[in-house]
């Protein structure tokens, strides 16, 4: 039996793919799977996953007649997984040895759905650890209870699906797999509903995690029209919490946590190409008036000065002519 399958997404990352796998033999087990999903690279990574196959215990390579981006890789990694427990990984990060087998030892003694845990942001020569946004570490809780309070940041607001460890009955459930085609932001409704659904959670204060920021090819990094898949993401976050039977109380963290998001892309647009930052403009104002707007002046109100002030501009933009107005249905 596989008592754990290792969803690890790869597109035109030969520079760092070499160190991921070397992370990889340092955790493999007899009883490990480690799924690599080739998203149709055009570099020299399909060739060294396929050596991979062949040198590292466990390894299958599963590979895309086109590029699909980040969500659909995971998705097809998710469908051929046989373990009792999941976990992701990025094809330019890495893990500590011996990391998997630990969170797994850990998370099985608590018999939780899901765990979460720390990790070492890596840019450059720069390391800095970065915390779940959670003070109670070791111990089982309800997950939507980790939701709120809205004006903090909170579980929701630390998305990164490879900070964590799951059970294998989430993915029967339908609440692991992710919006197929979103190029960013894929994991926020992803961990929105976990939140919602699952029925226990834990944090681990267990670092083992690498994470690159700042990597050239990063979709973070690039400033293109895959950038605006944001807006089709905190849609779809806003469309579900609106159907949850918490809705009353869970949306004002929503539409907060959707406003800060377009003011942080809005306070950088330059890095964006000149036609994307214009249809950013639009379709960021078309969403701030898609949301509930008696919870979006509430968010208003309590939010800074600045931030509330590009938002209330932003939201009385006229509409383009002609302009179609994007939603995540």
């Amino acid at each position: 039996m596989v008592k754990l399958s290792v969803i690890v997404p790869f597109y035109n990352v030969q520079t760092y793919a070499p160190d991921t796998l070397r992370s990889l033999r340092a955790n493999a087990r007899e009883d490990f799977e480690f799924i690599l999903v080739d998203d149709c690279s055009t570099d020299g990574t399909a060739d060294i996953l396929r050596r991979a196959e062949d040198e590292i215990e466990g390894v299958v390579v599963r590979r895309h007649k086109q590029n699909g981006g980040l969500a659909t890789a995971r998705n097809t990694g998710l469908d051929a997984a046989r373990g009792e427990y999941l976990a992701f990984l990025d094809g330019d990060d890495w893990l500590a040895p011996g990391y998997f087998a630990e969170v797994l030892a850990r998370t099985e003694a608590l018999g939780c759905d899901f765990v979460r845990t720390d990790h070492v942001q890596v840019e450059g020569r720069n390391r800095s650890v970065h915390r779940v946004p959670h003070g109670r570490r070791g111990e089982v809780m309800d997950p939507r209870d980790a939701i709120l309070p809205a004006e903090r940041s909170t579980s929701v607001d630390y998305p990164y699906a490879w900070a964590g460890l799951y059970h294998r009955r989430l993915l029967d459930r339908g609440l692991l797999h992710f919006t197929d085609g979103l190029r960013t932001a894929e994991d926020r409704p992803w961990i929105w509903r976990l939140h919602r659904e699952a029925d226990s959670f834990a944090v681990l204060g267990l670092l083992g995690i690498f994470y690159r920021r700042g990597v050239a090819s990063s979709l973070t990094q690039i400033g293109d029209v895959r950038q605006l898949d944001f807006i089709r993401s905190f849609d779809q976050v806003i469309r579900e919490t609106s159907e949850d039977r918490d809705a009353q109380v869970l949306l004002p963290k929503a539409v907060r946590t959707y406003c800060a998001i377009i003011s942080h892309h809005m306070s950088s647009i330059e890095r964006f190409e000149p036609a994307v930052a214009r249809t950013l403009k639009s379709m960021s104002a078309a969403a701030l008036r898609r949301m509930p707007q008696q919870v979006l002046d509430e968010a208003l109100d309590s939010m800074d000065v600045q931030r509330a002030t590009l938002l209330r501009r932003l939201r009385r933009r006229p509409a383009a002519v002609g302009a179609k107005e994007v939603s995540a249905a």
